[in-house]
């Protein structure tokens, strides 16, 4: 399976021209013959853009995630909807456990490549340091797996990655894959780096890290999106720039690791 992880600049508060990059290099990600790309965290009104938050709100059913639907029947190609602000109240398909009636969560959608929405993901770890975060959003209760591509395909956002039990949970559902929407900031260059490869090396599965670039008031993003093998070896990479990072990965490469190297079945969890 080729994965695409779509790193591109962000501009805060600027919904329509950032869903308009993320078409063009889902587009591109389709032409290279990918069959699954992921988009950052809060890919449309950048993460940073507090804001915009309850201006820019959707609903599961809004403008981007049902423009996005399109795009992956059309191409042919499934999509990780980073993450959008999604609009609970107004979020009308309850086909999907939500966490609240009302407020605003973030929240990544699973697209497959027929353009049937297959699993929602609302960020678990909401992050308080220097972010306002914790008082705009609602934070989701729920795991989130889908059986795709010859993966178990797991979703996890950004700070999530600094809390390893529910990268657990994600195994015990059967995750092989876990991709990872993020707007990682500078200056924690090296927690971005270690925390993704820890996650694939504690689980062996892979693990798909996708990060934007761009500059904010309060912060700029480091990009470096990062595909790792479920060794923690680092297989396709950015840089500081907008890049489309494409790797082959094997849902194959998974049960081989795991019985060369069985850590999982030695868990002791009582």
């Amino acid at each position: 399976m080729k994965l695409a992880l779509a790193q591109f600049e962000i501009t805060g508060g600027k919904p329509t021209a950032n869903t308009r990059r993320a078409r063009e290099l889902i587009e591109d990600a389709a032409a290279r013959g990918c069959d699954l790309v992921a988009l950052p965290e809060i890919f449309n009104v950048g993460y940073f853009a507090f804001d915009s938050y309850p201006r820019e709100a959707e609903p599961l059913d809004g403008e981007t995630i049902t423009e996005l639907q399109t795009l992956a029947a059309d191409r042919e190609i499934a999509i990780c909807a980073g993450s959008i602000v999604e609009d609970l109240a107004e979020s009308t398909d309850r086909g999907f456990e939500t966490p609240a009636e009302e407020g605003y969560a973030n929240t990544s959608v699973y697209i497959d490549d027929s353009g049937t929405r297959r699993a929602v993901y609302r960020k678990r770890h909401l992050f308080g340091y220097e972010s306002a975060e914790q008082e705009l959003l609602v934070p989701g209760e729920s795991v989130a797996t889908v059986d795709d591509l010859g993966f178990t395909v797991g979703m996890t956002t950004c700070y999530d990655l600094r809390f390893p039990q529910l990268y657990r949970r994600l195994v015990d559902e059967g995750a092989t894959l876990v991709l990872v929407p993020s707007a990682w900031p500078y200056p924690r260059v090296e927690h971005w780096r270690l925390l993704p490869q820890a996650r694939a090396v504690e689980n062996l599965f892979y693990v798909g890290a996708v990060n934007g670039v761009g500059e904010f008031e309060t912060a700029s993003l480091l990009g470096r999106s990062t595909v790792y093998d479920p060794w923690g070896t680092a297989v396709a990479s950015a840089g500081e720039r907008e890049q489309l990072v494409v790797a082959d990965i094997d849902p194959d490469v998974v049960d081989q690791r795991r019985e060369e190297f069985p850590a999982l079945r030695d868990r002791r969890t009582g």
